[in-house]
């Protein structure tokens, strides 16, 4: 296991001002400095930085997404910018900042710094580090999506004695070939674009690809369902405005070095569910093409009888758990209300 090299660093908070004059429970970030084992690079140094937002008596719950998500998960009077999962970790939510201590982090690798192959497991076994050095002996739950649930997944194998329970949303036991071949292709526009000094289009065009994926065609059918124009004598079809607006916004918080090794950190990933021991919440979206209902089906037969399914109908595919915010509150209240998985 890694030694912690630095102390907790934390942040200094913004001055925010809540809307409607309340102050959601206030949060801190920080930073601590550790020499990891990595299972494919030997020891590495890295920086873990993390947000904990919610009273330190309340039970914790590590909330971990995507290869884009990052440590800010919901807006508080420390740091009024919405999250990446600020409908989700709310007042009223399941995962209510006042009732829960919410914590979670960047990935290692997501600064761009670490040229280096990057397991699932190293992110799980840096989460025991970070927890170890922010005295949480135990998780109440681990709640993850996609990559943030392959993570949960091996730290659950990892590291069962931190953790009561795990729910993983769009995530199972190994990448599927159909998405692995997407992300080949997503890391060659990559490629091409360093070719020709052009990396930001290069991981715009990764991203747009990837946005594909993540979404499904009816949803593109009703959102985009209007004729193409000519402009500039090309013909430009409805959904070209928000496919480059995706590419965009990525290309400005995303270091390409991070997207790539990221991106292959889910094709490294694979797991023996008959590993995990802890209860297991697996849901699944009828309809994500990156993560199929067969896999997660899978994955539950492997836990033999710790996990159990919930089956979402959703136009969101992949995003669903960030678009479908009610039905996954109510997944989540099942889970951290009861001893195990949803019912």
């Amino acid at each position: 296991m890694s030694l912690v090299n630095a102390p907790l660093q934390p942040d200094t908070p913004t001055a925010p001002v809540a809307a409607g004059g309340d102050s959601p429970p206030s949060a801190v970030r920080g930073e601590i400095a550790v020499a990891l084992p990595m299972r494919h690079a030997g020891v590495r140094q890295a920086v873990l930085r993390y947000e904990i937002h919610g009273p330190a008596s309340a039970p914790a719950v590590f909330v971990a997404g995507g290869i884009s998500a990052h440590r800010h998960v919901s807006a508080s009077d420390s740091f009024a910018e919405p999250g990446w999962a600020n409908a989700l970790v709310a007042p009223g939510r399941t995962l209510d900042p006042a009732s829960h201590r919410v914590v979670a982090f960047d990935y290692v690798g997501a600064d761009g710094r670490l040229d280096a192959p990057i397991d699932t497991t190293d992110q799980a076994d840096a989460i025991a580090v970070l927890l170890d050095a922010l005295e949480i002996g135990q998780l109440q739950a681990f709640v993850g999506y996609s990559y943030g649930a392959m993570v949960g997944l091996q730290f659950a194998a990892r590291h069962p004695q931190r953790l009561q329970r795990l729910v993983a949303v769009s995530g199972a036991h190994r990448p599927h070939p159909y998405a692995s071949a997407w992300r080949a292709l997503q890391r060659r526009a990559v490629a091409l674009g360093q070719l020709q000094c052009a990396d930001a289009q290069g991981l715009a065009l990764a991203r747009q690809f990837a946005m594909l994926s993540y979404r499904t065609p009816e949803e593109f059918g009703e959102r985009f369902d209007s004729a193409p124009e000519i402009v500039n004598g090309r013909v430009r079809c409805a959904a070209e405005d928000y496919l480059d607006a995706a590419g965009a916004q990525y290309v400005a918080r995303t270091p390409v070095t991070a997207y790539l090794r990221l991106s292959e950190s889910i094709d490294l990933h694979r797991l023996d569910p008959a590993s995990v021991s802890v209860p297991v919440s697996v849901v699944a979206v009828e309809g994500d093409r990156l993560v199929p209902l067969a896999d997660s089906v899978n994955l539950v037969e492997g836990l033999a009888g710790r996990g159990q399914l919930r089956v979402l109908r959703s136009p969101y595919g992949h995003d669903a758990f960030l678009k479908e915010t009610d039905r996954i509150d109510l997944i989540l209240a099942a889970v951290l209300r009861g001893t195990g998985a949803a019912t």
